[in-house]
């Protein structure tokens, strides 16, 4: 048998290396060739529903392809996370969630799948603050009075939230662990719900939603403590931030998109490039802002990042406050 010529060899030694980064990209380029579906563990309008359809409307325009968002409510979105992981790793199966899911990892203990292992990260869309809220009859006006008014009245103040291990419960919980106060958690089944009994003055805090909280905040109905984010927000400068009294507090609301793990990564690269085209966009940008979010745009590495720093941070939260599933 004749053997090849080192330069030949050399070629095709080349050429077998480059296979697979010809056929990654061949994927990429063939990808989307029919409709995707975008599954979100909420009902519609809530506000992971509202950006994940934002999002899917932008790759539609974008890749010439319908991403078809598909709401699946169910076990604090487990039921959608555990649909996408069950999914064919081909691109064509996505999942809006939020920070429910760095929650969920420690909250349920016996899930059917472990989500930083499962799900890759494709990019973020956005981060939302909460704002501490107080109803008119509280006598504070800034966190440091409401912190000594709680302190002078352990277990008489109630915390109102959407329910046990939701975003307004573990920011609460969070907020009682590094202030030192004692409030009474009054868990809802849903925002709605606690923001009626906030409004009439059933409790008297809450940690609510800019989108949800700002109607009333302007009227005078409701008194604005502070946000949740590290620093004030533009859209809300007046507004102090948390982690202006409480140093190192932080507890935001965001929302990404995943796929499944295995998923080519030219077709999470695809994806992520036109996501953060979307998120620099000033019509979209002008929308997020609205919404009172703010951009989460950078790498499928970063929001793995996030999601991995937000799993353990709320892990630890969840078991300080001894916090159960319903």
């Amino acid at each position: 048998m004749k053997l090849p010529h080192r330069r030949q060899f050399l070629h095709l030694a080349a050429g077998a290396v480059a296979l697979p980064a010809v056929s990654r990209i061949a994927i990429a380029q063939a990808y989307p060739s029919r409709p995707v579906r975008v599954i979100v563990g909420f009902a519609p309008a809530g506000a992971t529903d509202i950006f994940t359809r934002l999002l899917s409307q932008w790759l539609s325009e974008r890749l010439g392809q319908q991403f078809v968002v598909e709401n699946r409510p169910g076990a604090a979105t487990n039921l959608a996370a555990e649909a996408v992981v069950r999914s064919p790793p081909d691109g064509y199966t996505l999942l809006g969630f939020d920070v429910a899911a760095a929650v969920n990892a420690t909250l349920y203990d016996k899930l059917s799948f472990n989500f930083v292992r499962d799900i890759a990260p494709v990019a973020g869309i956005a981060r939302l603050p909460q704002i501490m809220t107080v109803e008119p009859s509280v006598p504070a006006r800034t966190v440091p009075e409401f912190i000594s008014y709680a302190k002078a009245n352990p277990g008489k103040i109630a915390l109102a939230t959407a329910g046990s291990g939701s975003p307004m419960h573990t920011a609460g919980e969070l907020f009682k662990m590094m202030s030192g106060v004692d409030l009474v958690h009054v868990p809802y089944r849903g925002a709605g719900p606690a923001l009626i009994d906030l409004l009439s003055g059933q409790v008297q805090v809450a940690f609510v939603t800019a989108a949800a909280s700002m109607e009333y905040i302007r009227a005078g109905r409701l008194r604005a403590l502070a946000v949740t984010s590290a620093t004030r927000l533009g859209s809300l400068p007046d507004i102090p931030a948390v982690n202006d009294f409480v140093p190192g507090y932080e507890a935001t609301y965001w929302v990404g998109l995943g796929v499944p793990k295995g998923t080519p990564a030219g077709i999470v690269d695809t994806l992520n490039r036109e996501i953060n085209a979307g998120l620099t966009d000033a019509k979209l940008k002008a929308r997020i802002a609205e919404l009172g979010g703010t951009a989460l745009a950078g790498s499928p590495a970063d929001f793995g990042r996030l999601i991995a720093d937000e799993t353990e941070k709320w892990g630890k939260v969840i078991r300080t406050a001894n916090i159960k599933a319903e």
